[in-house]
């Protein structure tokens, strides 16, 4: 009989000013809300997928981390926090991670028949090139999938699956911005796996699924941005239930729902083909139909 596994996500809180279409003074009214909610789901533990704060400055951005973390504080259940960019503007690994309580390494946890990966990559925005992917983050990844004996959940602030940002206020015009660079170098580890692979993230402000070589991709809407829901924060949370079936649910004005068996997410799809205008003759016909 499978062990089921029950998570709920929240991410880019954004706790802080307003700023173009991010609610910022609304954070810490509606993590009540999402601690109504994890009481109400009794999950096996809390994610925060990262950027808790909208940054100011290194003194106003420790005060704003550490209003966050009362926010989070009565929450009972085993907690994992994540870095996102705007955690580390002004801020380095080590203030988040005194604020937190937390050591902030990449971590591994079991959750009933599942194994939730928790990569803590390098999520510090270098401007103008952007993300920078770390070999270090990359190398303890791909040795986490060569070694998985159960299917993985792996979660990271930043996006890989490489997504259209068409439509999105953020990204539509700074793609850049919206995953690191050399993501193709995760994407290729990741076609490795022999076990289902989800992976869950934030940053990018709005809610997506792409399924990149049978793997799905999630990325879950920020609490408190405004521009998918006629200028009202989102008030997005989600929760994850994990057993030979996948159910994900986003809750607040910006709804989803997504499902599928475990098993499909095992399936690595046929490598692609070439530019059809390198192939002659018969192939190009078959290629064509």
């Amino acid at each position: 009989m499978s062990r089921s596994a029950r998570i709920c996500l929240v991410t880019d809180i954004h706790h802080g000013k307003p700023s173009f279409s991010k609610a910022g003074p609304a954070a810490l009214g509606l993590m009540e809300e999402f601690r109504r909610f994890v009481d109400d789901t009794r999950p096996d533990l809390v994610l925060d997928l990262g950027d808790r704060i909208s940054d100011e400055a290194r003194d106003a951005d420790l005060v704003l981390e550490r209003e966050v973390a009362e926010a989070f504080a009565p929450i009972a259940i085993p907690r994992f926090h994540l870095d996102g960019n705007h955690d580390r503007d002004h801020l380095d690994v080590a203030d988040n991670d005194a604020i937190l309580g937390r050591s902030a390494g990449h971590e591994i946890v079991d959750v009933g028949d599942w194994r939730l990966v928790i990569w803590r990559a390098d999520a510090k925005l270098h401007r103008p090139s952007g993300f920078s992917l770390q070999e270090a983050d990359l190398a303890w990844l791909a040795a986490t999938i060569a070694a998985a004996d159960r299917p993985l959940a792996i979660v990271s602030h930043v996006p890989v699956s490489g997504h259209s940002q068409t439509g999105n206020h953020w990204f539509e015009n700074n793609a850049r911005f919206s995953t690191y660079p050399t993501a193709d170098r995760v994407r290729a580890v990741l076609r490795k796996a022999k076990v289902p692979v989800l992976w869950i993230s934030g940053h990018v402000h709005w809610n997506t699924l792409t399924m990149v070589d049978g793997i799905a991709n999630i990325t879950l809407q920020s609490l408190t941005e405004t521009f998918t829901t006629a200028g009202e924060p989102a008030g997005a949370f989600a929760l994850l239930e994990l057993s030979d079936e996948v159910l994900w649910r986003v809750h607040g004005r910006d709804a989803f729902t997504w499902g599928t068996r475990a098993e499909t997410l095992a399936r690595r799809w046929l490598a692609p083909l070439p530019d059809f205008r390198e192939l002659s003759g018969s192939k190009l016909h078959q290629a064509a139909e």
